[in-house]
């Protein structure tokens, strides 16, 4: 007898290339690891502390589904003194990372055959998100001589009488681009004209190389932005696992009863130490802040000298690098790199479509690595065209 199958979404639902550099590139001890965004850093001491305090005070029960109000209170202050967003404790809603802030947030916008507008090249998620939903992916272009920053005609020119949502990433992963405030407007304004709703993922909102990025709440007049933040990247916490996310009250209210059946709650000790993370001393933020500008300088002085072509970087800690002159696909590219090389970088494919040309090279990495990472990369470029 036939045994029952799993559903066509998932059948269907792509792998993220990333895990699939990474599964690659572990078998190598020796091999130089530039493909998954993960801080060098460990979690400062004070969130530490305030997690072991937590469980020292045995605070290991539910919590409301939405999060712990301190934290919500905290996190509103965090809003509207560094991003310019004023909203109430009642608008945010705690998550289990950003990526599950952008799922529930499509679960509650999205109906069966929906159009979202994902950029080329974007984080892979997004796709497989709007698969697992139903809804059809549609891709609009980022390009190189833009430095991957998206622009308002090329978004209006993807969209349809299916169009329901546009996503948006600033800074940008993989494409390190901080998209600037004149475009955000103009991006706004179509959304309007097409009554789109926006989801703003701006969990790389901290890291930035110059001028801080612009949040695109503040330039919504209707009530149609949605916006993604996590602790992850700012606070060198990817294994807590807390994100949050902030929009009007009217769709807020929906995207909770999204999360109440996936998650009864965040982890409650993360709760604390996000908290703490949140309200406690900054200077652990603009210290990694700097590290990782210095990076990307040290990566783009390589790269330029070898006469690498690459989009420049201004925030996040990722930097897209064009390998055309190579003559290869990125996808035997990068098998390349790893066994001859041993230097893990992600094929520009993983990210969309039309971006095999590129691979992605993660900044997060230390100097030493990113050093002789870049300085082979540049060279294989090179050596196999």
């Amino acid at each position: 007898m036939k045994s029952p199958e799993a559903s066509n979404s998932v059948q269907h639902l792509p792998r993220s290339g990333i895990r699939r550099v990474f599964d690659e590139a572990s078998k190598y001890p020796d091999c130089i690891r530039l493909e998954v965004g993960e801080p060098s850093f460990t979690t400062p001491q004070h969130i530490k502390d305030a997690a072991q305090a937590a469980l020292n005070s045995d605070f290991t029960k539910y919590t409301p589904n939405a999060g712990i109000a301190e934290l919500r209170e905290g996190l509103s202050q965090k809003l509207r003194d560094r991003n310019k967003i004023l909203v109430a404790p009642e608008q945010i809603v705690v998550t289990p990372g950003g990526v599950a802030s952008v799922f529930s947030s499509l679960t509650a916008l999205l109906n069966r055959g929906d159009e979202v507008l994902l950029a080329d090249p974007s984080w892979p998620n997004y796709l497989q998100m709007t698969i697992l939903l139903g809804a059809v992916p549609v891709f609009y272009p980022l390009r190189i001589e833009n430095d991957l920053v998206p622009t308002a005609a090329d978004i209006e020119s993807k969209i349809t009488s299916k169009t329901k949502v546009l996503l948006l990433n600033s800074p940008g992963n993989p494409s390190g681009a901080i998209i600037p405030e004149s475009e955000l407007v103009a991006i706004l304004q179509v959304a309007k004209k097409h009554n789109l709703w926006v989801i703003s993922d701006e969990v790389y909102d901290e890291i930035y190389f110059d001028k801080p990025p612009v949040s695109l709440q503040p330039l919504d007049e209707e009530g149609r932005v949605i916006s993604v933040f996590s602790f992850s990247k700012t606070y060198a916490m990817t294994g807590w696992r807390v994100g949050y996310l902030t929009g009007p009250m009217s769709i807020v209210s929906h995207i909770l009863r999204a999360q109440e059946p996936i998650t009864s709650c965040v982890n409650s000790v993360a709760q604390k130490a996000a908290f703490a993370a949140v309200t406690g001393d900054q200077s652990c933020v603009s210290e990694m802040r700097n590290a990782y500008a210095k990076r990307a300088a040290l990566v783009t002085k390589i790269l330029t000298e070898k006469g690498v072509k690459f989009a420049q970087p201004t925030g996040a800690f990722y930097t897209m690098v064009d390998i055309t002159a190579s003559g290869m696909s990125d996808v035997d590219f990068v098998s390349r790199m790893i066994t001859e090389k041993r230097v893990a970088v992600v094929p520009g494919s993983a990210f969309g479509p039309d971006s095999g040309n590129f691979v992605r090279v993660s900044l997060a990495s230390s100097e030493s690595d990113l050093e002789q990472g870049a300085s082979r990369l540049a060279a294989a470029i090179k050596e196999w065209a």
